[in-house]
């Protein structure tokens, strides 16, 4: 089966290309999908989307009309697809529900832990010779209270990874997780995390319910000082007034990999352009702000697991059989 990859970058190739062996023609696209780029799956019988592709109704019609049979999204997500276009067409869409929830979590440590020591300033400073203290004092993260918001499979791992540095963790869920519990975690109501916690680090699935989840009135509720970390969707945090926050002080630190406005930014190379996103480029001005970019999930396990996913729900299109990760409108 003919598949264009959009959005294909050179790990893409190298892991999409191992997992294939041959199974299938995969032909690289560097540009996103969209409604200009659509054509570009002339031929094809199958795309694989990446997060930041587009299959609107238009783009879907455009595909269909191609003879294009499926999507397949190499991630986990899949509000960039209209599902109910898709279903219209006969496009049945597959994901990758789960890759590596270990990787996501420890990304999110790491940032906890940049950020709380100041390593970001401190490797830049001993590389121009700058071996002072002044502005580096951190915390012990040993007895600090941690709030965890969302607690599937990466909150999970985030949370007995906080209770091995001996943390007291709080978490909010909608479904309370057994395992969760099982390390002692409280749930709470998120009113209480907000109060509590030392550091709140956000592991839930963006919805209508948790858009800008974090904004003023829940920033104005959170104990002074608080180490926001957010790894899960950008839109949970209305950047505006996390700004206003770090601004005040209330806020005492932030590290995002993931960003409401990212689309077009992160993934490239930007080094030699203007930043035109005035809230990111405030944002990277604070000296307790980190950004990554989107790359908490970017592990050789994760990429591994993504790429035989994918070509495991390929080869079910293929063949016409039913796919265990297909998702339903």
């Amino acid at each position: 089966m003919r598949v264009v990859v959009f959005s294909a970058k050179s790990y893409d190739r190298e892991f999409l290309g191992a997992a294939n062996a041959g199974r299938h023609e995969l032909v690289f696209q560097e540009p996103h999908l969209s409604l200009a780029t659509a054509p570009l799956a002339g031929g094809a019988q199958a795309v694989c989307l990446f997060v930041h592709d587009h299959a609107d109704a238009a783009v879907i019609a455009t595909l269909a009309g191609l003879g294009v049979r499926g999507l397949a999204l190499r991630c986990a997500g899949y509000n960039n697809v209209d599902l109910a276009a898709a279903a219209r067409c006969r496009l049945p869409v597959t994901r990758v529900p789960a890759y590596s929830p270990h990787g996501v979590a420890e990304h999110a440590v790491a940032l906890l832990l940049a950020l709380d020591r100041r390593i970001h300033r401190a490797y830049s400073r001993v590389r121009e010779g700058n071996f002072a203290l002044d502005g580096l004092l951190g915390f012990d993260l040993y007895g600090k209270t941690v709030g965890v918001v969302g607690t599937g499979k990466i909150g999970a791992c985030f949370a007995r990874i906080m209770t091995g540095f001996g943390c007291q963790v709080l978490a909010y869920d909608l479904v309370e997780n057994p395992a969760v519990r099982a390390l002692g975690a409280a749930y709470v109501p998120l009113d209480r995390l907000f109060a509590e916690a030392h550091v709140i680090s956000l592991h839930c699935p963006l919805t209508p319910a948790t858009h800008h989840l974090i904004g003023a009135a829940a920033l104005a509720r959170m104990r002074p000082g608080v180490f926001l970390i957010n790894t899960g969707r950008g839109p949970l945090i209305d950047t505006a007034a996390v700004i206003k926050a770090l601004k005040s002080g209330r806020l005492g630190g932030l590290a995002i990999d993931v960003y409401e406005e990212e689309e077009g930014i992160f993934y490239e190379d930007l080094s030699a352009a203007i930043l035109a996103d005035d809230l990111l480029a405030r944002l990277l001005t604070f000296p307790n702000v980190i950004v990554t970019s989107h790359q908490a999930f970017f592990t050789r396990e994760a990429m591994t697991a993504i790429a035989e996913t994918t070509l495991a729900n390929l080869d079910d299109l293929a063949a016409s059989r039913p796919c265990p990760n297909a998702v339903k409108a």
